[in-house]
């Protein structure tokens, strides 16, 4: 649980902004929200600093939008993984600012700025059939506030050495 956030629901309600029963609402979901499909871990970004990623393999378009619009509402950047066009398309009907790439398959929102860390993670691939893991890596290591550089097809065995 967010101290920031159960600091907020208490004033909301000292203040008189929020009543006693929405005020527990609020605390009740500063853990976990069950959308009924979905259990959303809240204070995930509190614990280890970067919220929860929705991986979208199995899921149906409205709760793919539903997980996504219940994260958007809580301040939330958005990493959604293993996203078909079909999911894609209609988050980005909704949510315009919604980037979405075609090789990695992952649908990216950010809502606040994330803080780049001064090195950077090397991806590297050994062929062109690695680009798709390889550019959802860089999609995850740059929402989460890692600099990335990728280095492609360096597979051909003339590039490489053995340790």
């Amino acid at each position: 649980m967010d101290p920031k956030n159960l600091r907020e629901v208490l004033e909301s309600i000292k203040e008189g902004t929020l009543n006693v029963e929405e005020g527990m609402q609020r605390v009740r979901e500063l853990g976990y929200k069950d959308l009924g499909y979905a259990k959303i871990d809240n204070a995930r970004e509190a614990r280890v600093g970067y919220p929860e990623v929705i991986y979208c393999e199995g899921k149906t378009t409205d709760q793919v939008e539903g997980i996504i619009r219940y994260m958007l509402s809580r301040g939330h950047n958005i990493l959604a993984t293993h996203a078909g066009k079909e999911a894609a398309d209609r988050v980005r009907s909704i949510f315009p600012e919604a980037e979405y790439n075609t090789l990695a398959r992952t649908i990216t929102i950010r809502q606040k700025e994330v803080v780049l860390s001064e090195t950077y993670i090397a991806i590297v691939t050994a062929g062109t059939s690695d680009l798709p893991v390889a550019e959802e890596a860089a999609e995850t290591a740059s929402i989460l506030g890692n600099r990335v550089e990728k280095i492609v097809d360096v597979g051909d065995g003339r590039h490489s050495q053995a340790l």
